[in-house]
């Protein structure tokens, strides 16, 4: 979960302040709705919900809630708020429990979970059976609960809250399990901090990349192709392979390698990695082929270790450093799915290195300086690292505790070596190592989980890898796990929406729009366009029946860095006009100008025209 000031969310006075919120909107939906059933209703970020089950009517038709119950039920909550009633904590015994809620299926399931030491009210995995189940009341209204909250519901201030939609939900998740009623809302300390979520989230609509992406013709999503598969655009296309050569060159200077892997494999190949018990629920079922299993790649690791496995290899060869822009597979729930942040096969700016334990720091850190470079390069100045570190009490995660010491210790010491300030999460590793993941905030103060970087003690011991060291003897080597992008996709998605559609010049699918003023002014344009494209810019000539204003309306919303007016003057000086996507007009200049301009900024990768 986020944090604030380092101070663990769910130990913030604003997690206690939505936690409440929660409360008294499940209490105003009972007053209004005393059929209703509850199921749970966690604090989340930036707000909180509750889901609930209105039953079903005579003819066995689910009872959603409409539209203008919304409103009836956050004004119900308002008054609630304003009456502060205290919430007060206690405990039950199992069975006193059980029978307390006997009228509340939900709650009478959570609690046999809590008693089976299986898992707690928000389905994270317990430690052991649970003796007394925690409870929280206020006013009528009890529910089953550990919290926090605050002391008294005035303390979640009326004018600070809003409901804002109403989506269907399955019970823990499952499409098998009922079909429930989840009403989303948001509380903030204050009026202001209210009103500016609020605008930040009017703002989002507006950035929408689903919305920009068909507007700037980037990506389609085709239900015959299928949901969660975009399909890449010419524009699209190209911004996502102008990132990608970015990276590649970055790469090459580091002294990565590139390889190519197919997009399936033996089902045996990711039993040994472990990747099908553990990501098992999330991958398509295994496709037979001449008496074998294969898997639609669910990860590109194995496959690098495999590379790595096909020739015997000597301390002088490491580090190897294998990179790939693999596409991989995961099954998601069709609920899931959100145009390019969420997809059922995506591209990973994948890389793997084999490194000897002594070699392990300085490619750590390394790796740290290529993904600090790449977020300079976007200009993503607001970000912060986190360690994630394995849970000792879940059985989630494969290694021994020595191994895990050593790969949480190798992190904490690059990163100290650099000077990185970082938060430690108990829970976030994967399930073969430790991470160090870079958490990106952009304009609208969302973040984003972006690059991230892992120690790998696990995977070399399963897949028996070997090079003969110094001394003449096997040795087992470090993986380093890397991908500074995370996933093109969900990178692009993420910069369409930070940047607005309105990419730096280097990244623009196109670039330059030239708008000839007339007809007797297309030869001349095409002109400079063929300049600007020997110069290695992406350039389209507007060579349309329209009104010059409205050529350059047209480019402007297409959200093009620069428009370039040509008409007797310019072709006649062998100049340009130029205009800029904000509507500023910087008159003409010498086209030779331009070109020296529009070259810096271009190989600066700069983020201002």
């Amino acid at each position: 979960m986020s944090q604030t000031n380092n101070i663990p969310y769910v130990e913030t006075e604003l997690y206690r302040i939505r936690h409440s919120a929660a409360h008294v909107m499940a209490e105003a939906v009972l007053e209004l709705f005393p059929e209703a059933k509850l199921a749970i209703g966690p604090p989340i970020e930036d707000g909180f919900y509750y889901d609930f089950d209105l039953g079903r009517d005579a003819n066995g038709k689910l009872i959603t809630f409409a539209p203008e119950d919304l409103a009836r039920i956050e004004d119900k909550m308002k008054q609630l708020l304003k009456q502060n009633a205290k919430f007060e904590q206690s405990s039950k015994t199992v069975a006193a429990a059980k029978e307390f809620f006997a009228d509340q299926p939900y709650k009478l399931e959570l609690i046999d979970e809590l008693a089976a030491g299986k898992v707690d009210e928000n389905g994270d995995p317990l430690t052991a059976p649970v003796q007394d189940v925690g409870i929280y009341q206020h006013r009528e209204f009890v529910d089953l609960c550990r919290g926090p909250h605050v002391a008294f519901t005035k303390q979640v201030r009326h004018n600070a809250v809003k409901l804002l939609r109403i989506s269907g939900a399955y019970w823990r998740g499952d499409e098998n399990r009922p079909q429930l009623q989840r009403i989303y809302g948001t509380a903030w300390p204050n009026k202001e901090d209210l009103d500016e979520y609020l605008q930040r989230l009017e703002e989002a609509k507006s950035r929408d990349h689903r919305r920009l992406g068909k507007q700037l013709e980037l990506f389609h999503i085709s239900q015959l192709v299928g949901s969660g598969l975009p399909l890449w655009l010419p524009k699209g296309a190209i911004l996502r392979e102008t990132l990608e050569q970015f990276l590649r060159q970055a790469q090459l200077a580091r002294g990565y390698l590139p390889v190519i892997t197919p997009h399936i494999g033996k089902l045996d190949l990711y039993i040994t990695s472990g990747h099908y018990p553990y990501y098992k629920e999330s991958q398509y079922t295994p496709i037979d082929v001449d008496d074998e299993q294969f898997l639609l790649k669910p990860m590109n690791c194995p496959h690098h270790i495999e590379i790595y496995k096909c020739a015997p290899r000597s301390y002088r060869d490491l580090p190897l450093r294998l990179a790939e822009f693999g596409t991989v597979y995961r099954y998601e729930q069709s609920g899931e799915l959100n145009g390019l942040t969420r997809v059922r096969g995506f591209t990973v700016d994948d890389s793997h290195l084999f490194v000897t334990p002594d070699q392990l720091e300085e490619e750590f850190i390394g790796v740290v300086e290529l993904i600090q470079h790449v977020f300079q390069t976007m200009g993503f100045d607001d970000f912060r690292a986190r360690l994630g570190t394995n849970d000792p009490n879940s059985d989630k995660y494969a290694g021994a505790p020595e191994m895990w010491a050593r790969g949480i210790s190798a992190i904490r010491q690059a990163a100290d070596k650099v000077g990185m300030n970082y938060t430690v999460e108990e829970g976030e590793a994967a399930f073969y190592g430790p991470k160090l993941d870079f958490i990106f905030r952009d304009v609208l103060k969302r973040e984003w989980q972006l690059g991230t970087v892992q120690v790998d003690f696990l995977l070399p011991e399963r897949f028996s890898l070997e090079y003969i060291g110094e001394d003449g003897q096997p040795h087992q080597p470090v993986m380093i796990h890397r991908a500074p992008f995370g996933s093109m996709e969900r990178f692009v998605g993420i910069l369409i929406e930070h940047f607005n559609g309105a990419f730096p010049l280097w990244l623009a699918p196109v670039q330059v729009m030239m708008v000839p003023i007339a007809d007797r002014h297309v030869s001349y344009a095409q002109e400079v366009a063929a300049k600007l494209r020997a110069a290695g810019f992406r350039v389209e000539v507007d060579a349309s029946n329209e009104r010059m204003n409205k050529k350059i309306r047209n480019a402007q919303l297409q959200k093009i860095p620069y428009m370039l007016v040509v008409g007797d003057k310019e072709t006649e000086e062998g100049a340009v006009a130029v205009r800029t996507r904000d509507n500023e007009d910087r008159g003409a200049m010498p086209f030779a100008d331009f070109l020296t301009h529009a070259t810096t900024l271009n190989n600066s990768k700069s983020q201002t025209l």
